[in-house]
């Protein structure tokens, strides 16, 4: 199963460029991939005995293990996925034949597209663990979204996309909030616990309704059901794969693998019972009124899905097994209809009904592969659709666990198949029919005949449901292995079998009346049209949609005005006010204990809070804003001092040489601010200002004191001293906490760091985002103006150049002794940081400590010879730098997975050297790495931004200037 999903990855970073090289052709060995995955599925076909089982160890803190399963169900759903995938692959290449240049030119990205969803499927249809099927389940959504929106200069596509995405991703959210509580209800996530011994209760049962709304929500059930038919403006083939045998079908596979234990529960078989039985009949008779052939079989798959989520989502051994009979035939008919469709408008050019007329007569083969489809939809034997729809109507008329409703179920149904018998009539006669025309219409008359590679994939689906329709007996041997092992009521024995001839019974009786009634309405079709029955007055849910996403508009416009106002300090009040009401008012209602207070532990404690205390109260009087930013940078060097005072040196070094930094980045944004700030804006709300800013100091040591007195176990700084060293085989705990223990976090907060400095920079430059900083190379000239003229700075003959970035300065900004410091500084400091990455698992540093030193070494060559010298410190892509890092440590998460070990989890290598003697090495080194690189990175992209982007505009002012007082 591994190798399946390994396989599906690897072909999906080959699609582009093999369709880069060999055009549509390269969807050939593509479609190699599903099919030699579906050989293997057959050849380890798990049948009743036990499930093969795979267990891979990723993030077991969070129970997200990668667990897969093959059992019997998801055995039939693999052939489906893959086998229907294998085959739309390579219709794939026929269908892009004779596609425009900008099509083709999205050709490479739809090809990998296509194939990660296949194996997306498969790992979906596969996972045990419910939190693991959830991030297949949202990576079919965004492929899904991708390949709906192929034609993306299509406004039609560009907005069926994302209201499949926005539906589907909202009914996943609330499908994970249920996984969620159920997992933490029964103490476990995954499928088969989790189904043998279900959990009970009201949490239990909101749990099972949000997970319905996701697996509704997929499956396009009413009231979720509107996004099926605008994802007809995707390509044929992704109607063909997702829309009618692999994504639509994701939800109805999880209500049958939830069926069996959650089926008795009260809030269950209501709502797959009422609702899946309103979709058949409201989107069948929707069907009818359509004059597309994709939207006519669009609503005629979202009537079926309501009648196949009703059958297998009802109970019962019986009805699963009728239900999965009906998910099987209709994933062959309907895909084959999508195929033919698909042919239809590659030769016509359209879909319309009302322009095609003697189509049947021009392409008998199409004809031949389009009725054989239809018939199976309608259920005309010897088709596999007419021996699911006699099994279904049978287990539904004896049904153990409908009980009284099985009558009123039955009614619904049979009412249903009658509109899927006149919309299928409606589909082959609008297509093929002649319509009473003495002549081709134009379109057919200008067509081109389909070529035999083009037909053969709906061909060899239609011929499959012919073959299933007259030996089911094999298909029902395969449904049956997962069938059985659903419960049945207590004394009822369950003895039915999929056959195409049960004799004459209430079920044939009832077939032959649907086929009857459903030809009269086709036939009749006229008369309803006069009396005006096509136009029943019925909910429209995509209006509703519209409906709701202007209210959403319209409410985040007036949410904004009053909380964005464009007001830095109103923002940043409605931030801490709620900081301080929220939290204290759920602590003066919760239960708490008394906390005890201790201000101080010694004497050196106290004086530097009273230091902290004046520096922040001079800050908030002081005008001077570089005076004011000083005075916040001596709270910062306070609070490390606290730290080394705790005996925490390494949060010492690592507080110092942060506030060194912010202070540093605070004086470059204050180069382009008036020097002091206005009394009135001083004196402005200083009142509201001073008690909001007590509010927050009271309140942030008012939480953290009644956090500390909650503690009723050991705490678990205690214990990280011995996990980092025999888990993380490192003395120093807080680097080991970042690069192993925590890892996560780490990565989830340095990824933060990027997006912040890719903002800041995306807000200075104005056009291009990425480069490195200037170079003296690069210059053609200084850029002093009329002060100072290059030959003037330029060194002489014999004399040393200490920073060469310098030469282009005014020299009214230079200063020897800063320069001749740096020169003797800067290998001083990054010696001192490669000691601090290298030494951080065990002393005082770390990556991201040693990151910082060099960022600092940056700044003061920066700070010291201008911005062309800060391109001559470090001649490389801020950018680059920044993801070479991320890469760098996302890369080791994956490298420790697959070999086998838990995502970001250390190992160490000993290496015995001659002379040194035993050499540890831990590879969380190489995640600290990528940490060192993110934060140079950072620290460059900010020198440039707010560094050297501003020296440049600075200097285009004071250019702009002189040539004005010249002028």
């Amino acid at each position: 199963m591994l190798a399946i999903l390994t396989a599906h990855a690897v072909a999906t970073l080959l699609a582009p460029v093999l369709v880069h090289r060999f055009g549509r052709r390269a969807f050939y060995p593509l479609a190699l991939v599903p099919l030699g995955s579906l050989v293997w599925v057959a050849g380890h076909w798990p049948g009743r005995g036990p499930a093969q089982g795979l267990t891979v160890s990723w993030v077991p803190g969070l129970s997200m293990d990668i667990t897969l399963r093959f059992d019997a169900l998801a055995a039939i759903m693999s052939v489906l996925v893959l086998g229907i995938g294998a085959l739309v692959l390579f219709y794939c290449a026929d269908y892009f034949h004779h596609h425009d240049g900008h099509t083709e030119k999205r050709l490479p990205s739809f090809a990998a597209e296509l194939v990660a969803f296949s194996g997306a499927m498969f790992g979906l249809v596969t996972s045990e663990n419910m939190l693991v099927l959830y991030v297949f389940w949202e990576t079919t959504t965004v492929l899904s979204f991708l390949l709906v929106g192929h034609y993306a200069e299509r406004a039609m596509s560009r907005r069926a996309a994302t209201q499949a995405l926005l539906v589907t991703t909202f009914g996943g959210l609330a499908m994970l909030v249920g996984i969620v509580i159920l997992g933490n209800r029964a103490g476990t996530f995954l499928l088969s616990e989790l189904v043998a011994n279900p959990p009970t209760g009201v949490a239990a049962s909101v749990a099972i309704v949000a997970v319905l709304i996701g697996a509704l929500s997929k499956s396009a059930i009413v009231p979720l059901h509107f996004w099926l038919p605008g994802a007809m403006a995707a390509p044929t083939p992704v109607s063909a794969y997702l829309h009618a045998a692999a994504m639509v079908k994701a939800g109805v596979y999880l209500i049958a693998r939830l069926t069996p234990g959650f089926s008795d529960s009260p809030e269950w078989r209501p709502t797959v019972v009422g609702l899946g039985l309103l979709t058949m009949l409201l989107a069948g008779w929707r069907a009818l009124r359509e004059y597309d052939l994709k939207l006519i079989l669009a609503f005629g798959t979202v009537s079926q899905l309501g009648f196949i989520t009703l059958m297998v989502g009802a109970g019962g051994s019986e009805m699963m097994l009728a239900g999965l009979a009906m998910l099987c035939a209709h994933a062959l008919f309907k895909a084959t209809l999508f195929m033919v469709v698909g042919i239809i408008d590659h030769a016509t050019g359209t879909r319309d009904i009302r322009r095609l007329a003697w189509l049947g007569d021009r392409s008998k083969p199409l004809l031949v592969i389009g009725c054989a489809a239809a018939a199976s939809m309608a259920a005309l034997p010897p088709f596999l659709g007419f021996v699911a729809k006699e099994a279904d109507f049978e287990t539904v008329l004896h049904s153990p666990t409908l009980g009284a409703a099985a009558p009123f179920v039955l009614a619904g149904i049979v009412c249903g198949s009658v509109l899927t018998t006149a919309y299928s009539l409606r589909f082959v006669f609008g297509a093929f029919g002649r319509k009473g025309l003495p002549q081709p219409s134009t379109r057919v008359k200008e067509m081109h005949r389909p070529e035999t590679p083009f037909l053969l994939p709906p061909a060899i689906l239609a011929t499959a449901g012919l073959a299933f329709g007259v030996w089911p007996t094999g298909l029902d041997h395969v449904l049956s292995d997962y069938a059985d092992q659903v419960p049945d009521p207590a004394g009822y024995e369950a003895d039915y079998h999929l056959a195409l001839w049960h004799g004459v019974n209430l079920p044939l009786l009832l077939s032959v009346l649907v086929l009857v009634t459903g030809t009269a309405m086709y036939a009749g079709r006229s008369r309803m049209r006069r009396a005006r029955l096509g136009f029943l007055p019925l909910a429209n849910a995509d209006r509703i949609y519209d409906a709701v996403l202007r209210g959403a508009d319209v409410m985040s416009v007036r949410l904004t005005a009053v909380t964005q106002r464009g007001s830095i300090p109103a923002t940043q009040s409605v931030i801490l006010t709620t900081l301080v009401l929220l939290p204290l008012a759920v602590l003066a209602l919760g239960a708490r204990d008394r906390p005890d207070f201790e201000l101080w532990e010694s004497a050196p404690q106290a004086i530097v809070g009273l230091v902290m205390l004046a520096a922040a109260f001079a800050a908030c009087v002081m005008r001077n804003r570089l005076a004011a930013v000083l005075l916040v940078g001596v709270t910062g060097y306070g609070c490390g001092v606290i730290f080394a005072f705790h005996g925490a040196p390494d949060l010492a070094l690592t507080q110092f040489l942060v506030e060194t930094l912010t202070l540093v980045v605070f004086v470059l944004v204050l180069r382009v601010l008036p020097a002091e700030t206005g009394g009135a804006d001083i004196r402005r709300f200083r009142v509201p200002r001073a008690a909001l800013a007590v509010a927050v100091g009271a309140t942030v040591t008012v939480l953290a004191a009644f956090a500390m007195a909650a503690r009723s176990g050991r705490p678990i700084a205690e214990l990280l001293p011995d996990a980092a060293y025999l888990r993380g085989h490192g003395a120093n705990t807080v680097n080991v906490l970042l690069v192993d223990i925590r890892a996560w976090d780490t990565l989830g907060e340095i990824s933060v760091l990027l997006v912040a400095a890719t903002g800041v920079a995306s807000m200075v430059f104005r056009n291009r985002r990425f480069g490195a900083a200037p170079r003296v190379a690069d210059a053609g000239q200084p850029d002093i103006g009329r002060l100072a003229v290059y030959s003037h700075n330029s060194p002489a003959a014999g004399e040393v150049t200490w920073l060469r970035g310098s030469e282009l300065r005014d020299p009214r900004n230079r200063s020897l002794v800063l320069e001749v410091a740096t020169r003797l500084i800067f290998p001083v400091m990054m010696v001192l940081s490669a000691y601090f990455f290298f030494a951080g698992h065990n002393t005082p540093g770390g990556g991201f400590a040693g990151g910082l030193m060099a960022g600092l070494a940056l700044v003061l060559r920066y700070l010291a010879g201008g911005r062309y010298e800060l391109g001559e410190a470090l001649p490389l892509d801020a950018g680059k730098i920044l993801g070479a890092g991320l890469a760098l440590s996302a890369g080791t998460a994956a490298a420790s997975l697959l070999l086998g070990a838990p995502v970001l989890s250390s190992a160490l290598i000993q290496v015995d050297v001659p002379v040194l003697g035993t050499v540890k090495f831990v590879t969380a080194l190489f995640f600290d790495m990528g940490v060192y690189l993110i934060v140079v990175g950072l620290v460059l992209d900010v020198l440039r931004s707010l560094g050297a982007q501003i020296d440049d505009e600075i200097g285009e002012m004071a250019r702009r200037t002189d040539r004005a007082r010249q002028s």
